[in-house]
């Protein structure tokens, strides 16, 4: 059965009577008009589609909890429809934290990950409740242990360990290889556990995290991630006479960003994992899990598009024809991280033949400022709307201010209504912060 996520066009996109790209009910170049651009747009139809699929998959596994991986894209409004549709949190950083908090978000269903946690961090989680972190060090192990003895509390914990697996993705983001910034390598979990045991009393250890990358293609790789946690679950059972009852099996599974991409379904990801944790269950003789699943990406990343306007043109003799929009690097980084590609339509002519070959320049000072090269579009002027599909994960949530351009809104559409979930940044907003010395004035 397909899934959004093999979309590249939110599942409400039509092109209307007015021969206007509409999604959610909403004319583009109308919302253009009213808010201005750029502008990120997220569909919620093609939101709940996803979190809809992902719960009617995994539906035959009894024990399953699904947790909304943030760093894609938090805001508050995500945060109520996560917890609409019974979704946890995957949270990464303070601010993560106080913005689920903020929105009302029952913290008892979410998780605290990163490699870096500071005591801060680990302080505000402990004092908001946060319902399990996932330690990724020796570091962390001693300070989360210090901050729950200061709280008189016992804190729930995963282990987050490097599983060994490379998935073929880009190599930013392949977090489960051995070589990795992330987690407990293999030979060193026997030495975490002894210290949970020993000395942090203040921990309690409830299951292994592993996570084996973003944007990933395969289903045997997780397959093999299953089979490597219970294979560790089975051997500290043996080796410390408990047995642990939670696995997390991290997010990663991929999108469809452009026609060359070919993402497999939440479905055939559901029936891969659940099948090897049954297999495992017996062959390894471990009672089956809790399962946490982290999507992220595959959740928004097809219900968003960014909607630029066309500025100046610039013919090079005998090379490239570029046109440039009023946005860039700093509202997408993607493409200068990652190298990533997108599909783009003409908003106000969608249907016309594309039939020039340009490349699409940002408004920023850097020659690598590209969000586009050599892409097929119809005839382009100034004041024609672009829509960059596939851009509702890591857009808004990589932001910048480079060269003080003002963050974009984002709206939330639905039903033919569009509301502002995060307004377009002010001037008095961006140099708010600002400090002059006393010496300078």
């Amino acid at each position: 059965m397909q899934t959004a996520n093999q979309n590249i066009r939110p599942v409400t996109h039509r092109i209307n009577e007015e021969g206007n790209i509409e999604i959610g009910g909403c004319d583009l170049t109308k919302l253009a008009d009213e808010y201005g651009t750029p502008f990120y747009l997220f569909d919620e139809a093609t939101i709940r589609s996803m979190t809809s699929a992902y719960k009617d998959a995994f539906k035959s596994y009894p024990k399953m909890n699904m947790m909304f991986a943030s760093k894609a894209f938090m805001t508050k409004a995500i945060c109520r429809i996560m917890a609409q549709e019974g979704f946890g949190l995957d949270l990464c950083s303070a601010g993560e934290i106080y913005t689920a908090k903020e929105s009302g978000f029952d913290m008892s269903k979410t998780l605290f990950n990163g490699n870096n946690k500071s005591f801060d961090e680990l302080k505000m989680a402990v004092e908001y409740g946060v319902g399990t972190v996932s330690a990724d060090n020796f570091f962390e192990l001693s300070l989360l242990d210090n901050v729950a003895k200061a709280y008189n509390k016992k804190v729930e914990i995963l282990l987050r360990i490097t599983p060994g697996i490379e998935c073929h993705t880009h190599e930013y983001i392949q977090t489960g290889h051995l070589d990795s910034k992330f987690g407990f390598d293999l030979t060193q979990i026997d030495s975490a556990v002894e210290l949970i045991r020993d000395e942090y009393q203040n921990l309690e250890l409830k299951g292994l995290h592993a996570h084996i990358g973003s944007q990933i293609f395969e289903k045997q790789v997780y397959f093999d991630e299953v089979e490597v946690i219970f294979k560790e679950i089975r051997r500290i059972k043996d080796k410390f006479g408990f047995e642990l009852s939670e696995i997390n099996l991290g997010g990663g599974l991929g999108v469809k960003y452009t026609e060359e991409d070919n993402p497999i379904s939440v479905y055939e990801i559901a029936e891969t994992i659940i099948n090897s944790v049954e297999e495992n269950s017996k062959k390894y003789g471990i009672e089956k899990p809790i399962l946490f699943l982290e999507p992220g990406r595959s959740i928004v990343a097809t219900s968003g598009v960014t909607v630029y306007t066309v500025g100046s043109s610039k013919q090079v003799p005998n090379g490239r024809k570029y046109f440039a929009v009023d946005g860039g690097m700093s509202d997408n980084a993607r493409v200068s991280l990652y190298q990533a590609k997108y599909t783009v339509d003409v908003v106000n002519k969608p249907e016309e033949e594309k039939n020039q070959t340009v490349t699409i320049a940002g408004r920023f000072c850097e020659s690598g400022d590209i969000l586009a090269k050599d892409i097929k579009l119809p005839e382009l002027e100034a004041g024609d709307l672009l829509c960059f599909y596939t851009t509702g994960a890591y857009g808004y949530s990589m932001s910048s201010n480079y060269n003080r351009v003002l963050k974009p809104i984002s709206l939330l559409v639905k039903d033919g209504k569009s509301d502002i979930i995060i307004d377009r940044q002010t001037f008095e907003q961006l140099t708010e912060a600002d400090k002059i010395p006393d010496r300078l004035k």
